[in-house]
């Protein structure tokens, strides 16, 4: 039987808090570091390696953070997730994100329905319909083949589809996959969409418009924006735009659209990359052969996370140790450094994911936590980040834990060669010498040139960033994001905190204000 309880009250937790701290300096070191290298690693699905030399591990906090994750259930909880159990208590609804790239247990139907087949389904109708604007069956009203998609949505119907559409661009256009250039609105400043629209010919433009309710404020305010601009360019706005939204929404059956896919409440926004939400806008831009290409490279990690022993599940392993440096060690904050400019947003993604998901006070009851839970996450491609923050990183006050992600060949097979290196040789050697030096550190006479070390760091290492690979990553990370939140104990599927902000915004719409919200509203001309 599953119990759900509070991280502090696990006495596993409390064994953990007594083990000795490993001295990763040392570790990292000489001999010792180069067998950490060699014997701490996890295999992942498409050929990607988790390793965790640089992390404050030993046997003895293996040990530990094993028998935790028996206690926590963590293998139980994520097989009743998988099979169709209300884990989002919040919202009373089932959590199915992994259940669109794959079946992992038992058929889950819900209101009646067979939710792997409809989301089956869902995949199925954007793949003809992608494939017959490709063919040039479905066009513009002049008979011309649309060339350009254009994504409006916010929060997770923007930065999850956003990150994998550049992480993919120019692996696509190397692999002759490239179909259709995609854009993407989200912001509700006007100079978003106008700047946007600016870039584009909207005559041979499609819009996806992305929204569950079908009410979501600043989609349907760029929504707006889209349809004056075809209409001020003699364009009839229903023969451009396709909706994703839920089949219970306004715009399910309205005449405004092309034609509409389907989502349900049992995705939300920041797991919805793999959906109809991600679906169309990469269907349309590469082809539904490489959308389901990057589903079945999740579906593969996501079979790895249902391992039990920790050692064979990657995504579980980090999450204990992310959970140990939380909650034993005091760290607040994880940076993610991925060493490809492909991934250029994928921190930008995480960064909603995890923060969204476990940046809660409370229990899954509702009753306040006497401990810390979800780290700040934050992010940028190597080797930039290193001319930027990695300052603080090296020498601040705070230590960070940080996440490098590398790869080693590029996607687009265009190199040179400067002194005795390639680029991407040299961009490797980069990610390799800063975990060193994070670790090891380097002492100086001059304290402002000493490097104390003692920074803990992983690196998940691929071969390439393509579909199946970007998959399994993201698998990888959302399915981090879950085991951490049954660690402490919260519900990571709602997010209640961003409805206080939408609520006073109406208000100050309505002009229905007082007191400092009045006063900020006129100091803003409003």
């Amino acid at each position: 039987m599953i119990t759900w309880n509070n991280l502090d009250t696990l006495e596993s937790f409390k064994e953990l808090s007594k083990v000795g701290r490993v001295d990763i300096k040392e570790a990292m070191s000489g001999d010792n570091g180069a067998k950490r290298v060699k014997e701490y690693n996890i295999p992942m699905a498409e050929g990607f390696t988790y390793n965790f030399a640089a992390k404050q591990v030993d046997a003895d906090v293996l040990e530990a953070l094993a028998k935790l994750a028996k206690e926590a259930q963590l293998t139980e909880k994520f097989e009743a997730l998988y099979n169709g159990a209300v884990i989002n208590t919040g919202e009373n609804r089932l959590v199915l994100h992994q259940l669109t790239r794959g079946q992992l247990g038992d058929a889950v139907v819900a209101d009646g329905v067979d939710k792997r087949k409809f989301y089956v389904e869902q995949q199925e109708r954007i793949a003809e319909f992608a494939n017959k604007v490709h063919s040039g069956e479905i066009t513009n009203a002049a008979g011309e083949k649309f060339t350009t998609v254009v994504q409006i949505g916010i929060g997770g119907s923007d930065l999850g589809p956003r990150a994998m559409y550049l992480a993919l661009e120019n692996w696509a256009k190397k692999n002759n996959t490239f179909k259709m250039e995609a854009k993407f609105i989200s912001n509700v400043d006007p100079d978003d969409a106008a700047s946007v629209l600016a870039s584009v010919d909207v005559a041979h433009s499609i819009f996806i418009l992305v929204s569950k309710s079908g009410t979501t404020l600043e989609t349907l305010t760029n929504e707006s924006f889209v349809k004056d601009a075809l209409k001020n360019a003699g364009l009839d706005a229903s023969k451009h735009m396709i909706a994703v939204t839920s089949e219970t929404s306004p715009l399910a059956k309205s005449d405004d659209y092309l034609a509409a896919f389907f989502m349900d409440d049992y995705i939300g926004g920041r797991y919805s990359s793999t959906s109809a939400v991600g679906g169309a806008v990469l269907s349309l831009a590469f082809g539904p052969e490489v959308f389901a290409q990057f589903l079945d490279g999740a579906a593969a990690e996501d079979k790895l996370s249902k391992n039990a022993d920790i050692m064979e599940n990657p995504e579980m392993l980090d999450a204990l140790i992310g959970v140990y440096e939380r909650n034993i060690l005091g760290y607040p904050s994880t940076a993610v450094l991925p060493y490809s400019q492909a991934l250029s947003r994928f921190p930008a993604h995480l960064q909603q994911a995890d923060m969204e998901s476990n940046g809660k006070s409370v229990n899954r009851f509702g009753e306040p936590v006497d401990y810390v839970t979800g780290p700040v996450i934050f992010g940028e491609p190597g080797t930039n980040g290193q001319h930027s923050f990695y300052q603080l990183l090296h020498q601040g006050t705070d230590i960070v834990p940080l996440q490098f992600i590398g790869f080693k060949n590029n996607q687009l097979d265009t190199d040179v060669v400067i002194q005795d290196s390639t680029s991407q040789q040299k961009l490797c050697a980069n990610v390799a010498a800063q975990i060193v030096a994070f670790a090891c550190g380097k002492a100086d006479d001059n304290k402002n040139k000493n490097f104390e070390g003692g920074r803990p760091s992983s690196i998940i290492i691929g071969d390439q960033v393509n579909p199946a690979s970007l998959g399994a990553l993201l698998a990888h990370f959302e399915n981090k994001i879950m085991f951490q939140g049954f660690l402490w104990n919260v519900n990571s599927f709602d997010q209640e905190g961003v409805q206080l902000g939408k609520i006073l915004a109406k208000k100050v719409l309505a002009h229905e204000t007082d007191g400092a919200l009045k006063e900020l509203s006129d100091m803003l001309n409003i």
